[in-house]
Formats: structure tokens, C-alpha cells, sequence
């Protein structure tokens, strides 16, 4: 938005905060919702809001005349600027250059007739700047994905392909600019209302199907919602809605009751609705919101391509409202944002009941870099009653998925009565987070593998009980990766590959398979991989006896030795 226009909506905004008022309801208007939900809720709204009052001039003269009335509904307070939501380009009144009668909702969705109401309904009719108008064609509402080809983008709406479940099937949709989306959704809540009873195109049903309820489809149900919530109902939409029942004798209901559209489609539907109360959940008091803060940082640090990071944000307040709605903004600073798609919530709005509590409660918030280099994206928090919204900044690194050598184990050192050092060489050239290791131990024939953390090349290990052997291999992290599994290291408290049996035997490698070679017999013989699965058992085994294996690596056991064999098979 260019200067004058932030100056004349800073303007307007400051007019309104001071002269913030209701909406003039007549007395009466609504009263046939009261009691009603659901379809039977949304045809009450139908038969109140159907009968506008037109003149006797023709349709076309109606909508020849459409720049003289929005002198009327659509320039900003104390001025003569046109309020265009599709634009930045400052144009003043009466001058309508450049400008087009835009049906927001697309004419062509009916079948373009234009001896009907919708084609000069002030509710859905807006000044649009031409290009912008152009470009939107028929197109449906939807959040463009902009990691795509944008087909079309002026600072304030962008055109181009849907997001992953939107678009009904549509090439193309439009998305407005954040602080319209909840006018764009009130005026099709209006429009699949009023006129619930026409038989829509079949070739632009997109967010619309035949019917009187529900009209709109379930995607299009999702998204309009969604933004009527982050986008509340403006001073500007009360002040305008006003202007329109001045001249056409109805009302967008949905701007005069909020919450009128999660009673007929959302989280309210089968509820009974009392235009002279709100739901019965909200809570008395001022609502607080004492976490997050506004501009707090929520770090990811560094994450390899491929993988992903998640942080926890604490939500925390008092006397919240129904929820609080989360959304990660696809714009930062008015720009469009590439690194938008990397962020995600594992919810789009939080309970209150969870967020009042003392403790308050969580939120997940995942970063999943798809290139390298640095990333950042903007959380907005709103509703629950709060005034505003809050902004917290996600930042994250995205690298390459680092490569990692096999580390080489090295021999226990500081072999004690319950203890001793595990050591390892460290790679000169990688970068590494931590290591991990694998200690195995062998008791009663069972291989019990235990992964213990490191920061360096040694760790002390507890617990090592003399009436059994066990070995480590090493491995090292870096962002999530781990490199292959090291050399294995055998450990013993006469040290390290030291015979010392009860009944003493060894095993030997033979084209294969292994022959064992033992003065007495052995039972509960136990074969095992490096990775401590059990491959073999043999009840009892005398020297000579031969065992069939595939190559690898293999450690041996048997009741009567303390101490494992490690045999290479080839």
C-alpha cells in the first residue's frame, strides 16, 4: 500500500476507534432466527434478507448508476478516496477511471442473467480496480500456493494456483488481501443465503452446490469461516452495511451477527440462536492473553533438508472466549512470503478451556526447510475476545544433509569392578552434534542393547557387572542423521578380548560358517548378529561342531563361558 493510502487507512482506523459503533439494526428484523438452527436457521435468514426494495428504473440502469452510489457505500470517512480491496492505486470521487463494478461474487456462477437481484445487489457489489478485476475473472476464493507461478499479484490480491484441498477443481483462485478476507467471506455467506434458492452454473461450482442449504461446499465451507474468524467484522463493513439497508432495504446478517455463519455451518451448528445473546460458554471477565507476547521469537536453529523441527509455544491467558485461532501469515512486512509453506501448527485454533487454565497449554509449531539458508515466517494469534492479534516471529536454518564417517571405536580404558571407558577416535573433518552409544550387554545368553548419549570421544559407563561381558560401537548425529555403526568393541574385567572361561572354548571362522573348538562340552550355545538378534541356537555344542552361517559378523555364547566370541564369517 502506498503512502497516502496508509495514511488514509491510519486515518480512518483512528476515526473509527474513536467513533466505533454498532450496527442500526431496526427493531424486529431478525426476530424469526430466534430459536432456530442449522438449514431451518439459514432459510429464516433467506426469507428476512430476499426482499430488497428496488425502484422502477431497469437493471441496467441500476447498475449504469452503481458509481454514483458507491460514493455513498465505499470511500474512506472524511474523504473523497474510493475504499478499493483490490488495490493500492489511490482514485478520488466522482472520477471513477480505472475503476470497474465488480460483482464480488461472479455473476457467472447464476449464469450471468442480469434481470436478476444478485446483478445489482449492493451486498456483493464493490468499486474494483480494473486490472485486479480482470485477472480474478470468475476465479473462487482461496489461498494461492506461492510456491508456484503467481499469475498475478499487485501488492494486495494475488491470483495463482490453490493450496493443497482448495479450489473445488478451479485452475486459479483469489486470494484478498488479510485484512479483507473476513468481508470477502461475510459476502458470500450472504450471497449462498439470500440466494439459496437459484440453480447454480455446473461448470462454476467450485464453492457452490445446488440447494438451500448448505449451498457451499465443505472446503469453501472451511475457508470462509476460518477467515470471518481472523478477520473481524470492521467498522467499515458496520458503517457500510448501514448505507445498503438505506438503499435497498436489506441486510448482510452476517456482519450484524458474527457469529450467525458458525450457527448455520460451524462449530455452533444444531444449536438454537438468540440474536439477543452470545453463546453460553464465553466467560465473564475481560479477556487476557498473557502468552505469547507480542513480536516474541521462537527459534528452530539449524534442520537438514529432509527432516523436520518442532518447538512448543505456551498459550496461556484469562477469561478467553471459545478459542484462540492460530495462523501462520503468508505475508510479512505487506510481501509475499516464500518461506510461508515451512511452517506449520499441528492445530489452527486452541481451546479456551486449555488456555485458561494456570498452566495454560501448547502449541506445536513444526519447521520443515525444502532449501537451504535462512527461513522466517510470522504466527498470528487472535479471537478469544483480545483486542487485536499477536505477532510471533519463527525463524529457522536450512542446511545440507550432512555427510558423516564411520567412526572407529577404540578399546576400553579404566576397566574397574562396576565400571569403565568407552573411546572413540573423533572424524577431523565432520561436524558433529553428539554421539551415541550402543552398549550391548550378554546376560544368560540374551543380547540387551542400551543407546547411551555423549558429547565427546569417551563415556564413562556404570553398571558393569562381573559376572557378565558386554561390548559399545559408536555412532555420531548431526541434525537428526547418523552415521553407520562403528567397529565393535568387546569388554571384560581381565580387558578387552582377554581368555578368561570357566570352561574355556573359542570359535573359528571356516568357509561359510564357524567351528567350535572346546576340551569339554558347551550348552545353550547362542548365536548372535552385530545388531544383538539371535540368528543360531544349539542345545549343546562339542569341539568340532560346525554351524552353516552367510558372511558377516557374529558374536558367540554359551552357558558356561562369561565371555563372548566375535567370529568373522566369509
Amino acid at each position: 500500500m502506498n503512502h497516502l493510502s496508509r495514511l488514509l487507512m491510519a486515518l480512518s482506523c483512528m476515526l473509527a476507534a474513536c467513533t466505533m459503533s454498532f450496527a442500526t439494526i431496526p427493531a424486529g428484523y431478525y426476530t424469526s432466527l430466534t430459536g432456530k438452527s442449522g438449514a431451518e436457521l439459514k432459510t429464516a435468514a433467506h426469507n428476512i434478507i430476499k426482499n430488497m426494495t428496488l425502484t422502477n428504473t431497469s437493471y441496467s440502469a441500476i447498475y449504469s448508476a452503481l458509481s454514483q452510489t458507491f460514493q455513498r457505500t465505499d470511500l474512506y470517512p472524511q474523504s473523497r478516496l474510493w475504499w478499493d480491496m483490490y488495490s493500492n492505486i489511490p482514485r478520488y470521487a466522482p472520477s471513477f477511471s480505472g475503476l470497474n463494478r465488480e460483482h464480488s461474487f461472479p455473476k457467472s456462477w447464476w449464469g450471468g442473467s442480469t434481470s436478476v437481484n444478485a446483478y445489482i445487489d449492493l451486498n456483493h457489489l464493490y468499486p474494483a480496480d480494473g486490472p485486479a478485476n480482470q485477472a480474478k475473472s470468475n476465479y473462487p476464493l482461496g489461498e494461492v500456493n506461492t510456491s508456484q507461478k503467481i499469475m498475478y499479484d499487485n501488492g494486495v490480491v494475488l491470483i495463482g494456483y490453490p493450496v493443497s484441498h482448495q479450489g473445488g477443481g478451479a485452475a486459479y483462485v483469489f486470494e484478498p488481501n488479510e485484512e479483507y478476507k473476513g468481508d470477502f467471506a461475510r459476502t458470500y455467506f450472504y450471497m449462498v443465503t439470500c440466494y439459496q434458492d437459484y440453480k447454480w452454473a455446473s461448470n462454476y461450482s467450485w464453492m457452490v452446490q445446488n440447494g438451500a442449504y448448505p449451498t457451499l461446499t465443505t472446503w469453501a465451507v472451511e475457508l470462509l469461516l476460518r477467515w470471518a474468524e481472523e478477520d473481524p467484522v470492521s467498522q467499515k463493513e458496520l458503517d457500510r452495511n448501514d448505507e445498503v439497508y438505506r438503499i435497498q432495504n436489506n441486510r448482510n446478517p452476517f456482519i450484524d451477527y458474527p457469529l450467525l455463519a458458525e450457527y448455520i455451518w460451524g462449530k455452533y451448528k444444531g444449536e438454537p440462536f438468540d440474536p439477543g445473546k452470545t453463546p453460553d460458554e464465553e466467560p465473564a471477565g475481560t479477556p487476557v492473553l498473557y502468552s505469547p507476547v507480542q513480536d516474541q521469537e521462537l527459534e528452530f536453529g539449524e534442520v537438514a533438508l529432509g527432516k523436520s523441527a518442532t518447538a512448543q509455544l505456551l498459550i496461556q491467558g484469562e477469561n478467553i472466549r471459545s478459542y484462540i485461532d492460530v495462523m501462520i501469515s503468508r505475508r510479512i512486512n505487506g510481501e509475499n512470503n516464500p518461506d510461508y509453506g515451512m511452517f506449520t501448527t499441528a492445530q489452527n485454533s486452541v481451546d479456551a478451556t486449555l488456555i485458561n487454565r494456570q498452566e495454560g497449554t501448547y502449541l506445536s509449531v513444526t519447521y520443515t526447510p525444502t532449501s537451504l539458508g535462512e527461513h522466517q515466517a510470522r504466527l498470528v494469534v487472535s479471537e478469544g475476545g483480545i483486542t487485536g492479534s499477536r505477532g510471533v516471529n519463527l525463524r529457522g536454518t536450512g542446511c545440507p544433509v550432512p555427510t558423516l564417517s564411520r567412526i572407529n571405536a577404540t578399546a576400553a580404558t579404566e576397566i574397574g569392578s562396576d565400571s569403565y571407558i568407552a573411546n572413540w577416535d573423533i572424524p577431523a573433518d565432520d561436524v558433529i552434534d553428539y554421539y551415541i552409544v550402543n552398549r550391548t550387554r550378554y546376560v544368560n545368553g540374551t543380547a540387551e542393547t542400551t543407546a547411551l548419549v555423549a558429547d565427546g570421544n569417551s563415556l564413562l559407563i556404570d553398571g558393569f557387572d562381573p559376572s557378565t561381558s558386554e561390548s559399545y560401537t559408536v555412532q555420531s548425529v548431526r541434525l537428526g542423521y547418523t552415521s553407520p555403526e562403528s567397529n565393535v568393541i568387546y569388554v571384560s574385567h581381565t580387558g578387552i578380548g582377554d581368555i578368561e572361561h570357566d570352561m574355556p572354548f573359542c570359535v573359528a571362522a571356516i568357509p561359510g560358517g564357524l567351528r567350535f573348538v572346546t576340551a569339554e562340552p558347551h550348552t545353550d550355545a547362542r548365536i548372535y548378529d552385530v545388531a544383538g538378534h539371535l540368528v543360531h541356537a544349539i542345545a549343546t555344542v562339542d569341539s568340532y561342531t560346525e554351524v552353516t552361517l552367510p558372511p558377516g559378523l557374529y558374536i558367540v555364547t554359551t552357558a558356561e563361558s562369561r565371555h563372548p566370541q566375535r567370529v568373522a564369517v566369509h
